[in-house]
């Protein structure tokens, strides 16, 4: 859940409002009904929806997005599993009275234990998150060899090794859009050169 949550407060933050909601998705799709962090992934996921339709002038959809966010929000910690809540909920309501304002000034930040999370800030595992939203948004990108990538570089981890594969999956999820199909190739290669020498050594004693 928290890598979940950093990740889409650091997606949001970046100003990708319509991605951040993919950080939470399968979270809130497996929480329990009307549990609180069902409310929370639910309540997050339409306030990502209303400044997205803000910012695209939808008021009539900002507005009502922005009830039901506040309505789902409503009765849970102001600090709630770290998100600024208190904050989110006031300017909900705001958004609720004038959805234009989104238009006068920036979105405000989410925040994370206090702090204004950006991409780089993100360790492994929240990274890798934000990797598996970039390669599902992409239609450039294999889902399965990022999966791939992320799996070989916990395994080298795991096994006490250093790894060029975290190096990867985080430029990949952290880089900038020109430089990811770059780092994206790189990963496939040292993702084929490794599957090779496994192959090479299968049956070999049997």
């Amino acid at each position: 859940m928290e890598d979940a949550l950093r990740a889409g407060v650091a997606i949001y933050n970046a100003g990708e409002y319509h991605d951040a909601h993919d950080a939470w998705e399968k979270r809130w799709l497996d929480a329990d009904d009307e549990s609180a962090d069902e409310r929370l992934l639910h309540g997050l996921i339409q306030y990502t929806a209303v400044v997205y339709h803000g910012r695209r002038r939808n008021w009539s959809g900002a507005r009502r997005l922005a009830e039901s966010a506040g309505e789902y929000l409503a009765g849970l910690p102001a600090d709630c599993r770290g998100v600024n809540l208190g904050a989110v909920r006031t300017e909900l309501a705001r958004l609720a009275a004038d959805p234009e304002r989104i238009e006068r000034r920036r979105p405000m930040p989410l925040t994370y234990e206090g702090n204004v999370l950006s991409l780089d800030d993100l360790d492994f595992e929240a990274a890798t998150v934000v990797a598996r939203v970039r390669a599902e948004h992409d239609g450039r990108f294999d889902e399965g060899r990022v999966e791939a990538g992320i799996d070989a570089a916990r395994e080298e981890r795991d096994e006490g090794r250093r790894t060029r594969y975290i190096a990867l999956v985080m430029d990949f999820a952290v880089g900038s859009d020109a430089e990811r199909p770059v780092v994206y190739r790189r990963l496939c290669d040292h993702l084929e050169r490794r599957e090779q020498k496994r192959r090479d050594v299968e049956g070999l004693f049997e």
